[in-house]
C-alpha cells in the first residue's frame, strides 16, 4: 500500500536519486500559504520521467509543475498543494541542467529506484511511445498513481491491458488530453452545451504545419516520429487527439474511412544525417458520430497552413456555426447567415466572414497542459472526479488502429465498444 501524502521524511532517499544543492523539496518560505486559518500545504512526490523531451520539458514541467511552483502551489478547498518532482530519465546531465534552471532538487536515471520511494505518490510518463507500456506497468505495480502522455500504448490490446491494471489497482489514473482544455475549445464546447448550434451537421478539422525535412531548417519534432518500427505515424500521434475530442464535445465516433500517406520519402535527424521514413505523415479521413454527423479531418505535417491557426475545428449545425483555433472561437447564427449565390462571372460580393462574433474570454487563458494537471493533482489530493482516465486513453488507441485498418483495407471500418 502507498503510504498517506506528506508520510515519510523527504531528506531520506535511494542514493540512486540525485540532489541539486540549490533547492529544497520543502516549500520555499516565500511561497508558504500557510498564514491564514485553516490552510494547510499538502506535498505530494511526482516522478516526472521523459522530461528532456521537447513536450515534457514545455508543456508539463516549465509550463506546469514548475508553473504551479512558481506561483506557490495549487489553491484548492483550503489547501496548498505543493507538487515535489523527482526528476527522470537518461542523461544524467541533461537532468541537472534542467534541476538547476527549475529548482528542482531531485533526478535521477534509476527509474526503479524512484519507484521504491513511498514518499512519491505520482508517476508521470512522457517518454517515446514504445518506452511508456512497461513503465506504466511497473509504476502501477509499485503503487503509485499514474499520469501520462498519449497514447499510453502503441496497440489498443497494450492499452486496454494497461488501464485494466489501473482500474484492478484502484489507483487514481489519467491521460492528458490537453486539446480539450485548450481557451477556443473550451468556448467551443461552451457553445455547444448551450445548444446554440442546434442538431450538429458535420465537423471540418484542418490540423497541421510544414515540419522541415532537410538542411534548411531544423525539424520541429524529433526524428522518431517519423519512423513506424520507434513508434512514429500522425495517425497514432494525432488521432488519440481527434478521438477524445470527438467522444467529449460531440458523443462519440462510429466508424471511419481515412487515406494515410508518406508524402515525404527521407528527412533529416538530429545529427544531420539522412534516413528513410517509414511512418505516415498525413492523414485524410472521415468519420461518422454519434447522431448523424460527419466529421473530416485533414492532417499533415507537410502543408504550409493558410488559415487562421495551426488547429481549426469548424461545427456547422441546424440553429449555427462555430469555428475555434487555440485560443479564439466564433460563432454565426442561422439569423445571421449571409445568403450567397454562386456566380463565377464576378467577385465575390458578401464577405464570408461577415456575420461571425467572437466569444469573449470568460476568464484568464490558462496553459492546457496545467489547466489538465491541476484537475488531475486534485483528483489525486481531494478525490475530484477525473474523466480523461486511462480508458478513455485506449479509446484513442483504438481509433487510431482501426484507422490504419481502414486505410490498409480501403474500407469503412466501425468502430465497437471498448471493454474497460
Amino acid at each position: 500500500m502507498m503510504a498517506p501524502f506528506g508520510s515519510g521524511d523527504p531528506h531520506t532517499s535511494s542514493t540512486r536519486i540525485l540532489r541539486h544543492p540549490g533547492a529544497t523539496a520543502g516549500i520555499p518560505k516565500e511561497h508558504r500559504n500557510d498564514k491564514g486559518a485553516g490552510t494547510t500545504t499538502e506535498r505530494i512526490g511526482i516522478i516526472m520521467n521523459g522530461v528532456t523531451g521537447r513536450m515534457g520539458r514545455n508543456q508539463h514541467l516549465a509550463r506546469s509543475i514548475a508553473a504551479i511552483r512558481h506561483d506557490g502551489g495549487l489553491r484548492a478547498d483550503g489547501l496548498v498543494i505543493w507538487p515535489d518532482p523527482v526528476l527522470v530519465g537518461r542523461d544524467q546531465e541533461r537532468l541537472r541542467q534542467l534541476a538547476t534552471e527549475y529548482g528542482i532538487e531531485r533526478y535521477s536515471t534509476d527509474l526503479e529506484a524512484c519507484l521504491a520511494e513511498e514518499q512519491d505518490a505520482i508517476y508521470f510518463d512522457a517518454q517515446s511511445t514504445l518506452r511508456r507500456e512497461q513503465a506504466l506497468a511497473s509504476a502501477i505495480a509499485a503503487g503509485k498513481h499514474v499520469y501520462c502522455e498519449k497514447p499510453i500504448a502503441t496497440t489498443s490490446a497494450a492499452a486496454l491491458e494497461i488501464a485494466g491494471l489501473a482500474q484492478k489497482a484502484g489507483i487514481c489514473n489519467g491521460a492528458v488530453e490537453d486539446k480539450l482544455f485548450l481557451p477556443g475549445l473550451l468556448k467551443l464546447h461552451e457553445v455547444i452545451k448551450r445548444g446554440f448550434l442546434g442538431r450538429i451537421l458535420s465537423v471540418r478539422v484542418e490540423f497541421g504545419y510544414w515540419v522541415f525535412e532537410d538542411e534548411v531548417g531544423a525539424s520541429q519534432r524529433p526524428s522518431w516520429n517519423y519512423r513506424q518500427e520507434d513508434g512514429g505515424g500522425i495517425v497514432l500521434d494525432m488521432f488519440c487527439h481527434f478521438r477524445y475530442l470527438f467522444d467529449h464535445l460531440f458523443g462519440g465516433v462510429r466508424s471511419v474511412a481515412c487515406m494515410a500517406t508518406t508524402h515525404l520519402p527521407e528527412r533529416v535527424d538530429e545529427q544531420g544525417r539522412r534516413y528513410k521514413t517509414t511512418a505516415d505523415d498525413a492523414a485524410y479521413a472521415l468519420f461518422e458520430l454519434e447522431g448523424g454527423a460527419i466529421a473530416q479531418v485533414n492532417a499533415s505535417w507537410v502543408v504550409r497552413p493558410y488559415r487562421d491557426d495551426l488547429f481549426v475545428i469548424q461545427v456547422d449545425g441546424t440553429d449555427g456555426s462555430a469555428t475555434a483555433g487555440l485560443q479564439r472561437c466564433l460563432v454565426q447564427a442561422a439569423v445571421t447567415t449571409p445568403r450567397f449565390v454562386w456566380n463565377p462571372d464576378l467577385p465575390l460580393q458578401l464577405d464570408p466572414r461577415i456575420g461571425w462574433t467572437e466569444v469573449p474570454d470568460r476568464e484568464p487563458a490558462v496553459n492546457a497542459f496545467r489547466r489538465q494537471w491541476e484537475l488531475f493533482l486534485r483528483h489525486v489530493v481531494l478525490g475530484d472526479p477525473f474523466p480523461w482516465d486511462l480508458a478513455d486513453s485506449a479509446r484513442g488507441v483504438q481509433l487510431a488502429e482501426l484507422t490504419l485498418a481502414a486505410v490498409a483495407e480501403r474500407r469503412w471500418v466501425a468502430i465497437p465498444e471498448t471493454p474497460v
